[in-house]
């Protein structure tokens, strides 16, 4: 990508470049965390909640994910599924309290896309959230980066 120049992705429709639409790139240095590794993206009332890339990093090989069902209300610090590796299964923590509205669907048929993109195709669910609500209690980037450095150790 060079710097000024506008993106574009090659989308097979009458051969004609489409421009990339802004802000559909998720950046995990905009991104903020929890200490157990989830990552949170709020635009508006709509919380995108993942796993980071240390995460996967950490369980190697995603064989299963248990995600929860439309509707199914999550809590902050509360488990809402189970992400199964080769090595392990670990749980799923909520960094955010609100409603299930949306579950990537793509990882019950093939968990490996967490693996290979944990910040763009890999994201687990979506919440909706309270008006006003903000992602402030979560670690910024480089806080995020400090932690595992620790853990690392």
């Amino acid at each position: 990508m060079i710097p000024g120049r506008p993106v574009y992705y090659v989308i097979e429709r009458n051969a004609v470049l489409l421009p990339a639409r802004k802000g559909t790139v998720m950046d995990p240095k905009k991104l903020r965390f929890s200490k157990t590794h989830e990552w949170a993206s709020l635009e508006g009332t709509t919380c995108t909640i993942g796993i980071s890339q240390f995460a996967v990093e950490q369980l190697t090989d995603v064989i299963y994910i248990d995600l929860p069902d439309l509707d199914d209300p999550v809590a902050t610090g509360d488990s809402f599924g189970e992400i199964e590796s080769v090595k392990a299964v670990s749980d799923l923590y909520s960094p955010i309290t609100g409603d299930v509205i949306a579950v990537n669907d793509k990882l019950q048929t093939d968990p490996a896309v967490i693996s290979k993109d944990p910040y763009e195709k890999g994201w687990l669910i979506k919440v909706k959230v309270e008006k006003g609500t903000t992602l402030e209690h979560l670690l910024t980037f480089d806080q995020y980066q400090k932690q595992i450095a620790s853990e690392e150790h």
